[in-house]
């Protein structure tokens, strides 16, 4: 039994990694609060806050804690309003976002830092059009000294003086990668807000490989986001969200669906609770619960996997928080912003 025990505590991060390879073209870094960390969904989303001159946020998300080598990304974004007094019609956003995504006991470690920029146009009276482009550098590396392979199995332990065989030529690879979104946004009424975003990653197609090949194999496909959302406020009680979010990239789909909504505690919208449930599809139900103090929000959900891999985890999928703080230029409030744009929903 103890030797059953010291193959499986070797060969299960093994396998992990390899997973990884393999379906390195088909998964990328993500959040089930997609909403609370708009910088990484589209870059159309930078400055796109029409109430607030600035943001800043993070993110943080434990993913199967039960396997003993949890996945965990964590990240921190901001972006500002700039030329205002400049355009008419329009602003410019500008923002920054740096994310790390570490995954089987920290073997496979992926760091990426964008910049990102965005023009945002007021059409007519209830309309607005958003445009964005984002660069970023990425860095992954692997620790090959943690892992094990089959070739070292000496038919009593792994011998990790034994060559793997594995054709590895770089533990740690860096490359570019652009990307671009749209984004609309319809001002129905004070009460009632429409938005839609569609946005292009991995657009120079940049090789990710820690093998010596230059094949199409090595190359990231690209990776297509779009999100439907809309605000709507209910007797100055309650604003409820209902969005949806779908994300393809290779053969890969993500699709997140559901409703938040925030009650208003205090009368004029400075103190707010929030919930919210979502649904990924074939994978996890996420209740979300939360509160919004004047420009602070924090949000917390739980990922309750539903999925083939709850008897492996144990059910227990993913936590996850995000901060975000919101603020105006000099120390100004709502009543000193001068809004371009239609009045947002708010309290």
């Amino acid at each position: 039994m103890m030797l059953l025990r010291k193959i499986i505590s070797y060969i299960i991060p093994s396998v992990l990694f390899c997973l990884l390879l393999t379906t390195v073209a088909a998964q990328d870094l993500h959040y089930s609060q997609y909403f609370n960390a708009p910088l990484f969904v589209n870059p159309a989303n930078t400055g796109f806050d029409p109430t607030h001159d600035y943001r800043v946020g993070g993110n943080y998300r434990d993913q199967w804690p039960s396997l003993g080598s949890p996945y965990q990304t964590m990240g921190v974004w901001g972006d500002v309003q700039l030329f205002n007094d400049r355009f008419e019609n329009g602003w410019v956003g500008l923002g920054g976002s740096l994310m790390k995504d570490a995954a089987g006991g920290g073997s496979l470690t992926s760091t990426r830092g964008i910049v990102s920029v965005a023009y945002h146009q007021v059409l007519g009276l209830n309309g607005l059009l958003s445009g964005g482009f984002g660069i970023g550098m990425v860095n992954k590396r692997v620790d090959l000294n943690k892992l094990t392979f089959n070739s070292q199995w000496n038919g009593q332990f792994f011998d990790s003086q034994t060559l793997s065989n594995e054709p590895f030529n770089f533990s740690s690879i860096y490359y570019l990668d652009l990307q671009a979104g749209v984004n609309y946004a319809y001002f129905a009424s004070d009460n009632v807000y429409l938005n839609a975003g569609f946005s292009v990653t991995h657009l120079n197609h940049p090789k990710e490989s820690f093998y010596a090949t230059d094949t199409k194999i090595d190359q990231l496909p690209f990776r297509y986001t779009a999100f439907l959302n809309s605000n709507i406020k209910i007797d100055n009680l309650w604003i409820v969200n209902p969005n949806l979010y779908v994300s393809k990239m290779s053969t890969a789909w993500e699709v997140v669906a559901g409703m938040n909504a925030s009650r208003n505690l205090s009368g004029d919208g400075s103190n707010q609770l929030i919930l919210g449930l979502y649904y990924r599809s074939n994978d996890a139900v996420i209740p979300m619960v939360g509160y919004q103090l004047n420009d602070l929000k924090i949000t917390v959900n739980y990922d309750a996997t539903i999925s083939s891999l709850g008897p492996y985890n144990g059910t227990v999928g993913a936590y996850e928080i995000s901060i975000i703080k919101s603020g105006f230029y000099g120390g100004g409030d709502k009543s000193s912003k001068a809004t371009k744009c239609p009045k947002a929903v708010s309290f």
